[in-house]
């Protein structure tokens, strides 16, 4: 009688053989093809739940599959360990954010070593470490020494719960913090940016990457490419004095009848008459307090104020009104915008709201001068437009354009909607940003052989909207390495996204003191082969990730364009058909089913629930079954086989052939594209075909057993120690997880019989199994000879036979 199947004796016991054995330590091995697998690092937040789980057992799956078809597969984890929640945590529970991070990095490293994955724990990267976030500074240096860092005044996003500074992809829904929910405001302050705008327009090309296409569309969106025209106006009674503006739609010039500023631009004041100043500095205080996501949305009703200064538009020589208005954004373009309002919907009703005179310059279809009911923004024909008149606007676009050129009122030109990643956050735990302040060198950059500025221990936390390092005066205070003098250090810390950027790349050489990147490492493991995580990724790590690879390439630290050759994006778990949060009390963790059930029957219930890039839903009834299927393997595999006679039976023999090597491509094709699901129902199938065959005992001995380890073999991804574990109680040597992926012969797959299905007069009348290789006229005599079809055709007249191959017979009869 074989024992019971124990999934958390087994668990325990290879997991701590594995790592006794380093069996998924990896190093540079040119005799093999490598592979580099990756899942977005978790953030140190205390527990993973199932959603995490969700993340990382598919790609687990994955990278074990490529290992066993003979790939170097490197497969790292580690902890993304800076951010606002441990500060929190330090004023809250009175801990340090250290102490904090730490504990929750050791409980997370212990639930992500239940899961079973072949992480190479030898490479573990913590970002909060002085020898990580070392070379976090010292790669702020280098974009500095590149001109890719910068320090300007900016208005920036404030959030007054978190007390710092939030970049644009951090304000969510009409303008509220995305960590605590607050609505966000805006401050003026000196921050330090990356200039990810000089990337731009490579940053929307993905040649030679395999990604999303809805990943590429949100980046796409996101850095949003205008083609347009810069059109210059003059200020009335001051003709030195120009206002400058960008349009896509330069075939509109002529509709022009008013322009509109951003309430902060420099301009506003200059221009502003006094009687109209009291009013203008209200609507500004105004403004001032929305994000930019508030004055953006399309379901705010838009204002504005009359600064009561007029500008002339030079290509018609008419006198226009200059308001300002808080859906102009100071970053977008000029800060200026020219309002159409014949021919743009927000123009149209600023217009109408105001009364503003709305003149249609581009004539509908079949439009006769009547006015408009809503602005028309289709193509059309120019008219109102002087010289202009009848072009078709498509090609009006170009000969404005040609004609302002030629004036000099105007020219082509590119805007971009992304803006320079701004990354000083006025908190403590984050990478200190490596500058220093003197009265007489200026911004000063902290000497490589000085790295790391740390973190001093004992930071005081006061919710200020300042850096608690700015009240450490040994922090500080220090010396200015030109000149020697007292100075001052910079007390803003770095976005943690600027950790996150460049973690991939420490895998390559994670214990290295000397250099940040080992140069040949990074060329053997990078780029990334499959990268996989959560889609809401797209427009800040995934793009931050990208600008960060180009920059170092063009400063020739790497060799490569792109970090991520494949991304896959999993959808997420719900529980009670709800996205799961800790409000709702709907969180679902692993601890608890992996302690009754065991990690595999959760590796496999996840990857089971649905297909992974849509998600599924957590049910305890669900995960059960998966467990009863893996006793059932247990049994299958260890329950003594009796064959009938020694020489089987041809039929079964080949039958099981056949169904073997089907299984071995369908797993092999479904894991490759990470379809998941379907993969566990092929293996449930072969699980299912074996146990009835095992009750017949109609095949020999020999090609049971390799049928059956085969079986454990497509297994072993997906419940390495289950599969181990029957491995070796099979008397195979150790270990299963170093054996050959199996491969399957094509001609071996292919079915020996079909089935037919018989019409007569196109109705289905009877099916009949046949040999695949059956000819017509064999097929049309089988079919003849059918009692249940001779009662259909007798005393009829067959007018035609038509037999298609493998499918079917069609009796025409009359």
């Amino acid at each position: 009688m074989i024992a019971n199947y124990n999934p958390q004796e087994i668990e325990k016991k290879w997991q701590q053989k594995w790592a006794e054995d380093k069996l998924y330590e990896v190093t540079e091995d040119h005799t093999k093809p490598k592979w580099y697998a990756l899942t977005m690092f978790p953030y140190t937040s205390g527990n993973l739940h199932i959603g995490h789980w969700y993340a990382m057992c598919p790609s687990d799956v994955h990278a074990r599959f490529k290992r066993m078809q003979g790939y170097n597969v490197l497969h790292p984890m580690g902890f993304d360990a800076f951010g606002l929640p441990a500060e929190n945590a330090a004023i809250k529970q009175g801990i340090h954010p250290a102490t904090w991070t730490m504990q929750n990095v050791e409980n997370m490293r212990q639930q992500l070593k239940s899961i079973g994955a072949i992480y190479d724990w030898s490479r573990e990267v913590i970002t909060c470490l002085p020898d990580y976030y070392k070379w976090t500074q010292w790669f702020f240096l280098k974009l500095y020494q590149a001109n890719l860092a910068y320090r300007g005044r900016a208005p920036v996003n404030w959030c007054p719960e978190c007390q710092t500074v939030l970049a644009n992809e951090q304000v969510v829904g009409d303008g509220f913090c995305e960590r605590c929910g607050a609505a966000v405001s805006q401050r003026d302050l000196e921050q330090w940016f990356f200039r990810t705008t000089k990337y731009a327009d490579e940053l929307l090309e993905y040649n030679g990457i395999n990604w999303p296409e809805r990943i590429k569309i949100m980046q796409k969106n996101w850095i949003g490419k205008s083609v347009g025209v810069e059109i210059s106006f003059t200020l009335e009674g001051n003709e030195d004095e120009e206002i400058k503006v960008f349009t896509t739609r330069p075939d509109t010039i002529f509709g022009v009848t008013y322009i509109v500023l951003a309430p902060e631009h420099p301009l506003v004041a200059k221009l502003t008459l006094p009687e109209r100043k009291a009013e203008v500095e209200a609507y500004i205080t105004k403004s001032r307090r929305q994000t930019e996501i508030e004055r953006l949305s399309t379901e705010k009703e838009k204002d504005g104020v009359f600064t009561g200064a007029y500008v002339i538009n030079k290509i018609s020589g008419e006198r226009v009104a200059v308001w300002i208005a808080d859906y102009v954004l100071l970053s977008y373009g000029t800060g200026v915008v020219m309002g159409v309002p014949a021919h743009d919907d927000r123009d149209f009703a600023f217009a109408t709201k105001y009364k503003i005179p709305i003149r249609i310059v581009i004539a509908p279809p079949d439009w006769h001068g009547e006015e408009l009911e809503k602005a028309y923004i289709e193509p059309g024909t120019m008219v109102n437009s002087e010289q202009f008149n009848g072009l078709a606007s498509e090609k009006g676009i170009e000969a404005v354009s040609d004609f302002l050129e030629q004036k000099g009122y105007g020219g082509r030109t590119i805007n971009y909607r992304i803006r320079d990643w701004l990354i000083s956050r006025q908190r403590y735990w984050g990478a200190p940003i490596p500058m220093i302040y003197c009265d007489n060198c200026g911004i000063v950059p902290v000497p490589e052989k000085d790295l790391p500025v740390l973190l001093p221990e004992d930071a005081e936390f006061r919710p200020a909207g300042e850096s608690p390092l700015k009240y450490n005066e040994q922090f500080v205070n220090t010396t200015c390495p030109q000149c020697s003098a007292p100075a001052k250090r910079e007390t803003d810390t770095m976005d943690t996204f600027m950790c996150s950027s460049w973690y991939f790349l420490r895998y390559a050489s994670p214990h290295c003191e000397t250099v940040a990147l080992d140069t040949d490492k990074v060329k053997y493991w990078l780029p990334v082969d499959l990268y996989t995580g959560g889609a809401e990724h797209a427009v800040m790590h995934l793009l931050y990730a990208r600008f960060f690879t180009k920059a170092l390439r063009d400063m020739g630290l790497v060799d490569f364009d792109e970090p991520f050759t494949r991304l896959f994006n999993q959808g997420i778990i719900i529980a009670d058909k709800q996205k799961m949060s800790k409000s709702r009390g709907n969180v679902v963790t692993p601890d608890r089913y992996v302690s009754e059930l065991g990690a595999d029957a959760v590796r496999v219930y996840l990857m089971f629930v649905g297909p992974w890039e849509q998600g599924g839903e957590w049910n305890d009834s669900g995960i059960s079954g998966m467990s009863r299927w893996l006793n059932r393997v247990w049994r299958l595999v260890l329950e003594e086989y009796y064959p009938k006679h020694a020489g089987g039976e041809d039929k079964a023999e080949r039958d099981l052939k056949r169904i073997i090597h089907q299984t071995i491509k369908k797993v092999t094709e479904d894991i490759e594209r990470c379809r998941f699901n379907t993969m566990i129902a092929a293996l449930m199938e072969l699980t299912n075909y074996l146990a009835k065959l095992k009750e017949t005992g109609n095949v020999k001995n020999e090609n049971w057993q390799e049928a059956v380890n085969t079986l454990m073999l497509l297994l072993t991804p997906t419940t390495p120690h289950l599969a181990e574990e029957l491995w070796q109680r099979s008397g195979n040597e150790y270990s299963i997880n170093n054996q050959r992926w199996p491969d399957w012969d094509e001609n071996l797959t292919k079915d020996d019989e079909v089935t037919l299905v018989v019409q007569v007069n196109g109705k289905l009348r009877d099916r009949i199994t046949v040999p695949v290789s059956i000819t017509e006229v064999e097929a049309k005599k089988m079919v003849l000879d059918r009692p249940r079809i001779k009662s259909y055709i007798e005393g009829k007249q067959i007018i035609k036979f038509i037999f298609i191959r493998g499918r079917l017979v069609n009796l025409v009869v009359r």
